[in-house]
């Protein structure tokens, strides 16, 4: 009997969970790694939302899929074939959606089989899932996005837990950060409860033994620092993996692996052929013990988010390069999420700040990426070496910023460079409106 498939994910949650050492409790998801493989060092394609998932479902980097920018501003894929269900469906798999997504503008233009949407938000989508989970026809593509923990987050108004909370790695431990944090624990909470509803729905439908389950999440948290950084705050991501092929715990891969190794994995596990476009590889060598590694580096990159921000970085198991492309030398403001955490920062002179247009950085010994080593001589041929790799990945896949600037494609929408917020004006105006897209004006 084939497989069947739940890509189970949530918005903006990074690491910052149980099962990866954080103070966050999430027994569910807890519970879950104990019974399947953590893989501890899983990375996104891109730390921001449309990017990093088309990433994922169609097994090859934005630039080469088109996703350079968020869905809902105007970007889309060049090919929605590509998705792995389009890939599934002809060996007879029935798809599903329920929640979120954020590939397309409109779920039904992917050709889910069906498509449940009237909220993103845990409570309302497990409910539905859990219903359809009693009927659902074999073998099943299904995935399950929750709005948690995307801004904004819970009140959070318990004193005590924002006492003894600890802000995220790259921020101060301020009243105002430590509150927002708390906030955002409240949203994992939340998170975590609906997990819990879709393992229970498993068992109580008989699909425990012949269902693999995928958690992960697109990038970082929606903290300053974070989300849209090409640092492991941006793209390190949780990948939990429980169900038939060997992804039975408790396991621990130390392995470097990417969002687009699930494809592939995804294919041997089917037993169908893999469609030649993917970047990834098959996680089913590492699960069986066959190899300690998969890949010698990965890459990572940014074009658009809220506004235009051209960055690529490749990284090791030890080093990471990133370098800009814009030219620019003070922060894009408005590329990081509203918040109090944004004001703190805001407030200490955060947009004076001057950013590099190129950073290196060991990872041993600075796993923060607060110390950039670019001119350090005594990196001078690492910095060659990274530099190197990034350059010719660039010219293999084709990347548009080789040729320059990326332009807006037609009827796509972003914020300027220099604002303060995403929630600000969009240019181009959307035709006819006089609101300059004031109804989009929500990055993901």
């Amino acid at each position: 009997m084939k497989p069947n498939i739940i890509y189970l994910h949530s918005h903006d949650t990074g690491r910052y969970i149980q099962p990866y050492g954080h103070a966050v409790p999430t027994p569910n998801l807890q519970r879950f790694a104990e019974q399947g493989v953590v893989f501890r060092n899983a990375f996104s394609v891109a730390p921001n939302c449309s990017p990093s998932r088309s990433a994922l479902v169609t097994g090859h980097a934005p630039h080469c899929n088109g996703m350079n920018g968020l869905a809902h501003r105007g970007f889309s894929l060049i090919d929605i074939t590509q998705h792995v269900l389009h890939t599934l469906r002809p060996h007879s798999y029935h798809s599903s959606l329920f929640g979120v997504q954020h590939v397309v503008k409109q779920p039904q233009q992917l050709g889910y089989d069906h498509v449940w949407v009237e909220s993103g938000r845990a409570a309302n989508v497990v409910r539905a899932a859990r219903e359809f989970l009693q009927q659902v026809p074999q073998p099943f593509y299904m995935e399950i996005g929750f709005f948690e923990t995307h801004r904004e987050f819970p009140e959070h108004d318990d004193d005590e837990d924002v006492t003894y909370c600890r802000p995220p790695a790259p921020l101060p431990d301020t009243p105002e950060i430590r509150r927002d944090m708390a906030a955002f624990i409240e949203s994992a909470k939340i998170l975590d409860d609906a997990v819990g509803v879709v393992m229970q729905a498993l068992v109580a439908a008989g699909l425990v033994e012949n269902t693999l389950i995928f958690y992960t999440t697109d990038h970082g948290p929606a903290f300053p620092g974070m989300k849209t950084t090409l640092t492991n705050h941006g793209i390190g991501v949780p990948l939990i993996v429980r169900g038939p092929g060997g992804f039975v715990g408790p396991k621990m891969i130390e392995a470097p692996v990417s969002h687009m190794d699930l494809y592939p994995t995804v294919c041997e596990l089917v037993g169908i052929p893999a469609p030649t476009w993917l970047h990834g590889k098959s996680l089913l060598p590492l699960v069986r013990g066959e190899v300690d590694v998969l890949h010698e580096q990965l890459f990572a990159e940014v074009t658009y988010h809220a506004a235009y921000e051209p960055m690529r970085a490749v990284h090791t198991s030890r080093y990471k390069y990133i370098k800009r492309f814009d030219g620019r030398t003070m922060p894009v403001r408005p590329n990081v999420d509203d918040s109090p955490s944004k004001t703190v920062w805001h407030d200490h002179g955060w947009g004076e700040r001057p950013i590099d247009a190129e950073m290196l950085y060991d990872l041993m010994f600075d796993p923060n990426e607060a110390h950039n080593l670019v001119d350090n001589p005594r990196y001078a041929e690492v910095l060659m070496d990274m530099h190197g790799r990034l350059q010719r990945w660039m010219t293999e896949t084709s990347d548009p910023l080789l040729a320059g600037a990326v332009p807006l494609p037609v009827g796509a929408q972003a914020n300027d460079v220099d604002a303060y917020t995403p929630s600000g004006p969009l240019y181009p105006p959307l035709p006819d409106s006089g609101m300059e897209g004031a109804a989009q004006t929500n990055p993901r």
